[in-house]
């Protein structure tokens, strides 16, 4: 349902409103954890409500309502869950541990960053998902960062940073899909001009994060690897590069981990039980949050919040390059108000294939844009699903990664750079 309300930019209001109270009070208070995000969504929550119109108050919460319900948001919601009660049951029977410490081993002190960032790249673009490869190294991350006292959000960034690379690049991830059935071309092409951006901002961020990691020292007497403590992290990798469903993925590795775990004697089956409760009711704030998000975006898009900005900067377009800036913005902000990059993707298409049919430009290059700047934008935002899984499992706020998202930041620039050079041709 769409509302017959012309866009204003009174439409985009809640999310300025959003972004105030958090982001800014944040940043003046110097404290991240000052101001709840749950509090800040519930204010722009309860401001959106306020200023829809044309609609009762019951109706108003029924759109919202609508909107925090939606099948997107559900399956987000159950991921959440699993990832919870996988992440601490893995973590109490000692898998964690385990795989940290196999890390160690395998790999030199100067080639932990590194080595983390290459393996989100890979199984990100083994899966096409940035978010089953975050599930699946988030914990291995935190654990990386508190043996060798690292930067913990920094180095949780990373994974997250590497996640978005093949997400960005894979053939089956969905962004990829909507981006070239859009245009109408053919993912290969999609991926030979997408590379051309992806691959010089990962080179760049990996060049940074050898340099960085250069001086991180190792504890001395690391203990001994228990390697069937591994059993789990190795199946969910496994079955996820497979392309096996997120949650059968999540499902079979909190099984394996009561299986292990019991078998080892870490816990009884009651013990089981009682970690992956801890685990599920630990991701309770992100289920809040994520709840209220999505009614706050389902009111903003009611109002016409995204049409509004559609509408005023697709009329400024002039010239091939206009064009390609203007593409990169629309799906930028889309991004910004949906807080979903296929869907961001999705709402801009349209648009973008008239902009690109209006003035000649070359539809692999739309195809790349699209898909490179929703994933800056995606990677950018403390309120999109993967930095919300990411913070939960992390124990961080959400916010905190986002100065260390250096991957997302390199890739805009290229991308930027590429869109301007790629217009001289």
């Amino acid at each position: 349902m769409k509302g017959n309300i012309k866009p204003s930019f009174l439409s985009i209001t809640p999310l300025i409103v959003f972004l105030l109270i958090y982001l800014v009070a944040s940043i003046l208070l110097n404290d991240f954890y000052k101001v709840p995000i749950t509090v800040a969504f519930l204010a722009s929550s309860v401001y959106a409500i306020a200023i829809t119109r044309d609609l009762s108050l019951e109706d108003r919460i029924n759109q919202f309502s609508k909107g925090a319900g939606s099948k997107n948001i559900m399956l987000m919601i159950w991921i959440f869950v699993l990832a919870g009660a996988f992440a601490k049951s893995a973590q109490g029977m000692g898998a964690v541990d385990a795989t940290v410490n196999a890390t160690l081993h395998i790999l030199p002190e100067s080639l932990l960053l590194p080595g983390l960032f290459i393996a989100a790249c890979f199984i990100s673009l083994s899966i096409g998902t940035s978010v089953g490869t975050i599930v699946a190294l988030t914990p291995v991350a935190v654990g990386i960062a508190e043996q060798t006292g690292g930067n913990l959000p920094m180095v949780v960034a990373i994974a997250v940073g590497g996640a978005f690379f093949g997400d960005n690049l894979s053939f089956i991830s969905d962004t990829t899909i909507v981006a070239t059935q859009t245009l109408g071309c053919k993912m290969r092409d999609k991926f030979i001009a997408n590379i051309r951006i992806a691959l010089p901002a990962a080179l760049l961020v990996l060049a940074f994060y050898a340099f960085a990691g250069k001086d991180i020292e190792v504890p001395k007497n690391l203990p001994t690897t228990e390697w069937i403590k591994i059993v789990p992290y190795i199946t969910v990798l496994a079955t996820a590069i497979a392309g096996v469903n997120v949650m059968i993925v999540l499902g079979i590795g909190i099984l394996l981990t009561g299986i292990v775990g019991i078998g080892l004697g870490t816990y009884d089956i009651f013990g089981w039980m009682n970690e992956m409760g801890k685990g599920i009711m630990g991701m309770s704030e992100l289920i809040i949050v994520t709840l209220l998000a999505g009614g706050m975006l389902e009111l903003i898009r009611y109002n016409g919040g995204i049409d509004f900005i559609v509408q005023g900067l697709s009329k400024g377009v002039n010239g091939k390059l206009g064009g390609k800036l203007t593409i990169a913005l629309l799906v930028t902000l889309s991004d910004v108000c949906t807080a979903n990059n296929t869907v961001a993707i999705v709402t801009v298409g349209p648009i973008a294939k008239q902009i690109t049919e209006k003035y000649g430009i070359d539809k692999r290059q739309t195809a790349s844009l699209l898909d490179t700047f929703s994933c800056f934008a995606q990677g950018l935002i403390p309120y999109g699903a993967q930095l919300f899984i990411a913070a939960g499992l992390a124990n961080i706020a959400p916010n905190s990664i986002v100065p260390y998202m250096y991957y997302p930041m390199v890739l805009g620039v290229v991308a930027l750079i590429y869109a301007i050079v790629s217009n001289k041709k």
